[in-house]
């Protein structure tokens, strides 16, 4: 079985569980738990939390990179392990988050790469530990089913934003140090460059439907996300704004995915929505497939709430840094983002 109809068969099969578990989890914890401020000079620590890395030099590009930003680095004890597809096995991988959230000299989690795989260690993070130490949390893609059960368990902000072996290009860089370092209460608004077009084709945002909403920023990638509906590791979407992307996704599976979180109740509960990139989720060849504008007018537009596409969050070279549980204030029309509060700790 491969990794999507996986996915798409847990997701359907998980709808037979207790839907209150993740509502349950997230109202014991009370309210947002901010992370301690970054700066430079801090120590951060490297961990693997779901698919090793192709080569090990990508590990001494990660190390680099936290590096050229100021950070001094600790790499996880098990962050170049390598078990099939993984790195390394859970208890190892587990055991990486653990000691990094619990170690006062470590100031943030930077992960390695996505992939798969963090859903297996949702069960073995110590949750009481990671409530007591409070620190950022950097990663996407499969990093989402991390930030969406810490969310839940804990209320802590995360960070969904450029895994460390990804691109830190000039923008994302530039991102980095506004958010974590200069603690900027940030409006996400796609770069406005047409290049040698008459007129910008590429970072173009489309309304969806119109208006202005505000609440907690939550979602990611929108495979991981659904592979969680029923357990107890899904945050609470009530009055929240609900953002996600992906990649590699057939435009079928895409429907069935936002079928699963409607009849899971989620987008009935959210009061805004951004759909970030969702990279090579064409339909291919003929129109023997819904669009993906099509399936987003299906299940979006009804809704009646604000909601755009097309922002700069996902599989893509430049993307956005936001935090995973801090409020948000959405504009459909202008199609941007922008922090109402900080999202650290004083």
């Amino acid at each position: 079985m491969d990794r999507r109809n996986f996915i798409a068969s847990a997701a359907l099969a998980a709808l037979s569980l207790p839907l209150a578990g993740g509502r349950r989890a997230l109202a014991a914890t009370g309210e947002r738990l901010l992370p301690v401020p970054l700066n430079p000079g801090d120590t951060v620590a490297l961990v693997s939390p779901s698919s090793a890395v192709d080569d090990s030099f990508d590990l001494q590009i990660v190390r680099e990179v936290m590096e050229a930003l100021g950070l001094e680095v600790r790499a996880g004890a098990h962050y170049a392990a390598r078990r099939g597809h993984l790195a390394g096995d859970d208890a190892g991988r587990a055991a990486d988050l653990n000691a990094a959230f619990a170690d006062a000299a470590v100031k943030a989690v930077i992960c390695v790469r996505g992939g798969a795989g963090a859903a297996r260690l949702l069960p073995l993070l110590d949750y009481a530990a990671i409530r007591a130490n409070p620190k950022v949390l950097l990663g996407y893609s499969d990093v989402t089913a991390l930030h969406s059960a810490i969310h839940a368990r804990t209320g802590l902000v995360t960070f969904h934003g450029p895994n460390g072996s990804g691109s830190w290009n000039r923008f994302n860089a530039d991102q980095f140090r506004r958010v974590f370092f200069e603690r900027e209460l940030m409006e996400y608004r796609n770069v406005a460059d047409a290049g040698d077009e008459l007129v910008q084709r590429r970072n173009r945002t489309v309304t969806i439907t119109g208006g202005k909403a505000r609440g907690a920023l939550l979602g990611g990638n929108l495979a991981v996300l659904t592979a969680l509906a029923g357990s107890p590791y899904l945050p609470e979407f009530e009055g929240g704004i609900l953002f996600l992307e992906d990649v590699s996704e057939a435009p079928y599976r895409v429907d069935r995915m936002l079928t699963t979180l409607k009849l899971a109740g989620v987008l009935d509960r959210i009061a805004g929505f951004v759909f970030g990139e969702c990279t090579d989720c064409d339909p291919g060849e003929g129109y023997g497939s819904l669009t993906l504008e099509q399936i987003l007018d299906d299940h979006v537009r009804p809704l009646g709430i604000p909601a755009y596409r097309g922002a700069m969050i996902g599989h893509i070279r430049q993307q956005f840094i936001v935090p995973v549980g801090g409020r948000v204030e959405l504009d459909a029309d202008a199609g941007t983002l922008r922090l109402l509060e900080p999202v650290f700790q004083a």
